[in-house]
């Protein structure tokens, strides 16, 4: 069969497209940008590639005609103050580009929406599951709550809480119950549910085993971590006061941490558990889904994260329009060092950024990183996806990955940091010399103003890091 998978560089997207293959389809992978979608090379002469934005209708006429089904993966909480219109006219745009194929099923991941008064974050999802209900297909809706598994938001998110903070004075939402599913569970059922007649124009809400209130989640990550945490509420932290408290101790984006605090009030409880019994599945608990998050992040094997989405930096990007860095009205600092062995610069290279650091001044860069959260930036929490592997449009510290190649030995980064500007830093090594090139394209007066200021630093900061990357070779 034919399916066209929406949101194929996403966090669920890039973890269901080879089980979709591995069950013999045939798989369209639409994404906004060729340049940020990297699939297995096994995969390769088994799926087709796309370009395709929900909001423009000229490129819905990409999708092909003799489709069988589909999947909608596209959400944009964080990435505009606009969302919730965004996001129902992208369903609107999806159904009539579906009414003129042949697509038989329609299978969308939404949020648990039980509650009588519901977050705009929640509403956005029931609104648009009620348009993609409009087309001239079979339609199934499955509903998840919070999807813990390496990478996911929630995860990381719990892991920066528990992992940092000893004791938590922590607002009153942490009573909240929910139930929490195993990003494998998710996985299995989205799969399972293609074509399955019984799942035809139905609802269901995905859970594991266990309901808990967002406290004793956090407590019980603590428990599988063999830490000591205390944790208290108080009924006094207002949702603004909440989304800073989530902001400054976790890598979310401000944004992000707004739209979560006001959804955390809201109970994310499954109504009944129909969809295991129709599929067979028997959901693991919130426990054992911590516990298959870490194996994979202890063996690298971190397949998707939802900080190399865009939602993690609230940038909308397109890597195309950053890939070529400009020389014109910018300021540039370069320098060049000679190396000796070629391979074990690059390994040095593209193992940058987080857990490692930046091999010089690394206090400076975590000041940079804690200065860019007091102004709403991302900060340096985010890390790396994985130790050594880097990606076009992986998200690394406070940069963006967009372009890398080992075979050229050449990897650029762009700031997502909080400039008066935009910037980057591109690693080339040409001939037997590293050149390591810093790039500002400053933004009016405060950006030349910007560059004077830190331009003292660059001397012993990019100097030291040039020095650090080639020196264990000499």
């Amino acid at each position: 069969m034919k399916i066209l998978l929406t949101g194929a560089t996403g966090y669920i997207g890039k973890r269901l497209l080879p089980i979709l293959v591995e069950n013999g389809h045939e798989v369209v992978c639409c994404v906004r940008d060729f340049n940020r979608f990297n699939p297995p090379q096994s995969l390769g002469d088994k799926i087709e590639v796309i370009q395709v934005d929900l909001l423009d209708q000229q490129s819905l006429a990409n999708i092909p005609r003799d489709i069988d089904g589909a999947y909608y993966l596209v959400h944009s909480m964080s990435s505009s103050s606009e969302y919730q219109s965004l996001e129902r006219q992208a369903a609107v745009n999806f159904v009539d580009a579906m009414n003129q194929t042949t697509v038989k099923h329609v299978i969308y991941l939404s949020g648990i929406v039980n509650e009588i008064e519901l977050s705009k974050h929640l509403t956005s999802r029931k609104n648009v599951e009620l348009e993609l209900a409009k087309g001239k297909y079979n339609f199934t809706t499955l509903r998840a709550g919070i999807i813990i598994g390496s990478g996911s938001a929630s995860f990381e998110i719990i892991r920066d809480l528990v992992e940092k903070l000893p004791i938590m004075i922590a607002p009153k939402w942490l009573d909240t119950r929910c139930q929490p599913i195993g990003i494998s569970d998710v996985i299995s059922l989205l799969s399972l549910c293609l074509f399955n007649r019984e799942t035809y124009n139905e609802s269901f809400d995905i859970g594991g085993k266990d309901i808990l209130t967002y406290k004793e989640m956090l407590l019980g990550f603590a428990r599988v971590r063999n830490l000591n945490r205390k944790i208290y509420t108080v009924p006094v932290m207002t949702p603004k006061l909440s989304s800073y408290w989530l902001y400054f101790v976790t890598s979310t984006s401000y944004r992000l941490a707004v739209n979560l605090v006001d959804s955390m009030k809201v109970e994310v409880v499954c109504r009944d558990s129909r969809i295991n019994e129709i599929l067979n599945i028997d959901p693991i608990g919130y426990e054992e889904a911590l516990h298959k998050a870490f194996r994979k992040i202890e063996s690298n094997q971190i397949v998707s994260s939802w900080k190399d989405a865009n939602v993690s930096s609230g940038f909308d990007l397109l890597i195309s329009d950053h890939i070529r860095v400009p020389s014109y009205g910018c300021f540039i600092d370069q320098r060049s060092q000679k190396y000796s062995d070629r391979a074990a610069c690059i390994n040095k290279i593209w193992s940058i950024g987080g857990e490692t650091g930046w091999y010089y001044g690394n206090w400076l860069w975590q000041l940079r990183g804690y200065l860019d959260k007091l102004v709403g930036g991302v900060g340096l929490r985010r890390g790396r996806t994985n130790t050594h592997t880097i990606n076009v449009g992986d998200a690394l510290d406070f940069w963006r990955v967009i372009y890398a190649n080992k075979e050229d030995g050449r990897l650029v980064l762009y700031a997502e940091m909080k400039l008066p500007g935009e910037a980057w830093l591109e690693f080339d090594l040409q001939g037997d010399q590293l050149v390591q090139t810093a790039t500002f394209r400053p933004l009016g007066v405060y950006g030349r103003l910007y560059w004077y200021s830190v331009l003292p630093f660059h001397g012993f900061i990019f100097k030291g890091m040039l020095d650090q990357i080639t020196s264990h070779n000499q």
